[in-house]
This record gives C-alpha cells, sequence and structure tokens, in this order.
C-alpha cells in the first residue's frame, strides 16, 4: 500500500506543477466563460440592433392585407418608448411600401425589384401571391435574407396580420384579434416519479448530457495523459528502474488513480468556476450591451427552469458510473501504451479503444430524444456505453432500479476484466521494445504472466 500511495502521489504532484497544467486549470473557466457568453451577448445586440430599414411588400392577394404586414413591420421596428440609447438613435428609418397588383403583373414586378435590389436602390421586398391568406407561404427576396434578426421579424409581422386578418373574416372585433394574434405560449415540462416532482424535464436532459459528456472529454484527457505517460516512461526506460523497485501492477494502478486523481481536482476548480460565471451572466451580459428588458425575460425563463431533483441512490449510480467509467478505459490506454513503442504507433494501436468510446457519445441525442426506447436501454447496460448513456437516461427519465443495478453490475465485471487484461498485457509490455505484438504474442503475454 505504501508503494501504492507513492506512485499514486507521484503522479499527482508531477502533473499539478506543471505550468501548463496550473494555466488550463485557471484559465480553462474563463476561456469557457468567453466562449458562453460572448456569442450570447453579440447575439442578443445584434437580435435588438437588427431593423428592416427598406422593404417593399407585392401585395398581390386581392385582399389588401399587404397594408396589414407594412402596419406590424414598422410597429416591430419602432424604437421601445423611453429607449434613447446609442443603438436606438443610430438605428436608421423604417421604410415599408405597399404595392399593390394583380397575379399577372407579379412575375413582371418580382424581376423589376430584383435588379433593383442588385443595385441596391433597394434592401429587399416581400411577396404576398393569392395562395398567401389561405397557406400562411410568403417570399422574401433581397441583401438580407440571411439576417436572422431581420427575418425573424418579418415572419412575426407576417404571422400576426395574417391571423388577424382571418380572425376579422369570421367576424371577430379587429381589436380583439389583435391581440390574438400576438398571444404566445410558453410550455414548462416537469417530471414526475414514484418519488414525486423531479424538476424540469428539459433541464434533467441537459443536465445528464453535461455528465456524459463530461466523462467522455475526461476519458479522452486523462486516457491520453496515462498512454503518454505509460510511453514516455518506458523509451525512456524510466520504466526499468521503476519496475525493479515497484511491481508492474502497483505501478499500473497507481498511474490511473494519480491521473485520475489530477482531473478530478481540475474539473472540481473547472465546476466552481462554471458555477461562478453561471451566478455572474446576467450582469456580465447586461455590461456587453445587452437589452435590460431582453435579459428581465430570460431571468423569468430561468426561474422556471428548475434544476432537477437528485435522489441519493441516483448521485451514488452518477458517482459510480463515473469513476467506472473512467477506470474501465484508463485501464485499457495504459494497456496500449505499453504494447507499443512509439507515439506513432500508439495512435494506430488506440483506434479499437476510441470507437468504443465514440460509439457510446454517437447515441447521445437519439436517448435525449426518446430514453425509454430499446435503443435507449440496450445501450445503458452495454459496459463500454453505460457511463455515458446510463446517467443520461437516469437525468432525462425515470429508470428502474434494476436497470441502473444491473447496468452498474456489468460495468463492475467489465472493470474487473480490463484491469486484469491490462495487468497482464502492462507486465510484460512495459519492459518489451521492437515492433508492435500480433494477437497471437498479445495472448502469449497474458498467459505467461
Amino acid at each position: 500500500m505504501g508503494k501504492l500511495w507513492a506512485v499514486i502521489r507521484r503522479e499527482y504532484l508531477e502533473r499539478v506543477r506543471n505550468k501548463w497544467f496550473i494555466f488550463v486549470t485557471i484559465f480553462g473557466p474563463v476561456f469557457f466563460g468567453a466562449i458562453t457568453f460572448l456569442p450570447a451577448a453579440m447575439s442578443v445586440r445584434s437580435m435588438r440592433n437588427a431593423r428592416v430599414s427598406d422593404v417593399r411588400v407585392l401585395d398581390a392577394t386581392g385582399t389588401g392585407v399587404g397594408e396589414r404586414v407594412a402596419d406590424r413591420i414598422r410597429a416591430i421596428n419602432a424604437p421601445a418608448p423611453g429607449d434613447t440609447s446609442a443603438a436606438a438613435r443610430r438605428a436608421p428609418a423604417t421604410q415599408v411600401t405597399v404595392e399593390t397588383l394583380e397575379m399577372a403583373a407579379l412575375a413582371a414586378r418580382e424581376e423589376a425589384l430584383v435588379a433593383d435590389v442588385a443595385a441596391e436602390r433597394l434592401t429587399g421586398f416581400l411577396v404576398l401571391d393569392t395562395g398567401t391568406v389561405r397557406t400562411g407561404d410568403a417570399r422574401y427576396l433581397g441583401r438580407n435574407a440571411s439576417s436572422v434578426g431581420e427575418g425573424n421579424q418579418l415572419e412575426a409581422a407576417l404571422r400576426r396580420a395574417l391571423i388577424s386578418f382571418r380572425l376579422e373574416q369570421i367576424g371577430v372585433d379587429g381589436s380583439i384579434a389583435d391581440t390574438v394574434s400576438r398571444f404566445r405560449v410558453d410550455l414548462a415540462t416537469e417530471r414526475i416519479t414514484d418519488k414525486g416532482r423531479a424538476g424540469s424535464g428539459f433541464a434533467g436532459a441537459i443536465f445528464g448530457f453535461i455528465l456524459s459528456f463530461t466523462l467522455y472529454m475526461a476519458i479522452i484527457l486523462y486516457g491520453q495523459a496515462i498512454l503518454r505517460g505509460v510511453l514516455e516512461e518506458k523509451t525512456t526506460r524510466v520504466a526499468e528502474v521503476i519496475v525493479a523497485s515497484v511491481k508492474p501492477d502497483v505501478l499500473l494502478a497507481g498511474k490511473v488513480l494519480g491521473v485520475g486523481a489530477v482531473g478530478l481536482t481540475q474539473f472540481f476548480i473547472w465546476i466552481a468556476g462554471g458555477a461562478f460565471f453561471w451566478s455572474q451572466r446576467m450582469s456580465l451580459m447586461s455590461s456587453m450591451g445587452a437589452d435590460p428588458a431582453a435579459l428581465a425575460a430570460a431571468q423569468s425563463g430561468a426561474a422556471s427552469f428548475t434544476f432537477p431533483t437528485i435522489t441519493p441512490f441516483t448521485m451514488v449510480a452518477l458517482v459510480l458510473f463515473f469513476v467506472l467509467g473512467y477506470t474501465f478505459y484508463a485501464s485499457l490506454f495504459a494497456a496500449v501504451g505499453a504494447m507499443v513503442g512509439s507515439q506513432e504507433e500508439a495512435n494506430q494501436a488506440v483506434q479499437p479503444v476510441m470507437m468504443l468510446l465514440v460509439s457510446g457519445i454517437i447515441f447521445v441525442q437519439p436517448v435525449m430524444l426518446n430514453p425509454t426506447s430499446g435503443l435507449a436501454r440496450t445501450m445503458s447496460l452495454l459496459p463500454f456505453s453505460a457511463p455515458i448513456i446510463m446517467p443520461l437516461r437516469m437525468t432525462a427519465a425515470p429508470v428502474p432500479a434494476l436497470e441502473v443495478l444491473g447496468s452498474l453490475g456489468g460495468l463492475v465485471l467489465a472493470c474487473l476484466a480490463a484491469i486484469w487484461l491490462s495487468a497482464r498485457i502492462y507486465r510484460v509490455g512495459l519492459l518489451m521494445y521492437g515492433k508492435r505484438p500480433s494477437l497471437r504474442e498479445l495472448g502469449r503475454w497474458i498467459r505467461q504472466s
């Protein structure tokens, strides 16, 4: 036990004292915070500043609905009362003109306006034909056609105008029709399990996805670190000195546990940093120029985004899946490092392990969409994908305890088999040099050790 602790301590301190580890650990939350909030803030700002400045409405519906659409466009683009921001002052005045014409003349007029847009005499134009009122279909052609903000504004204006018009056609008062056209629905979902309320269903799925992706990244980062460490000790002949005083099995266990402790340290720091950025998200986005009204709406929406309820059984199971999943793959990475003699060989030999890992992550999306499907059950019971899929299922939907225990039992057996296999390969391969062993030679190593 003393030698195992010495190996763990060496692996841990050697890595946490590295300058790159300190740099990445400290600035990791800053980087992830920047890539999370900067795009969001810029998106909020661009959506707020989006203005339909000069648009023509071609109304061939024969109903006069084009004027209604134009009125809605002007209303949506009008600055908010009391808005004295620089963006509001710089915003160009919205110019919307309506041309009423027959359907037979629509094609020729459309081509003429295309030429005007190409010559930059017009921003764009909206085409309403005889089927628009019935089907809601319309077309917009313009230089800003790829602008999401302006496209959303035009679509909202068209939707409100058509709903209001059709309601008035069946005898609804105009003011009531206008109110109905602005009505929005916001559906909040909440899971109910045999324990009662379990928080937001969407939040549970997101939480499970974060857990699965975190384990995936931990295996990639620290499994590769174990592989490189074993390969470096082998190629520099340091392993020959270490094995003289420490058994290979103890060295393997120390490496897996030591590097795992490094990963946990880094992830705990990142989680703390992420929690800080999340708690300060509104003030950060406000300092970047986000609209206070939009932030207030976002804050109100976030209030309904309740964190999923995690029972003690679920929490223990999630921790076990994380630890066992890391141990399973870390042992395989260490065995690959002992088998090969160069980084080029390692890149090739590690592909089967990576394929096992990726086979779990590629099923995350279909499992999120239907966590109770047969595919989800199957993938959560297979040992190589269970650490990624089962946490996702457990937080997204109720999972029978027998399925969780069965998945954990299979993963424990797979870990024992991986450790047993890796220890025998490690014991022989660590001191073997030359070409990469064949499958027959690997079998001989396992039998001899």
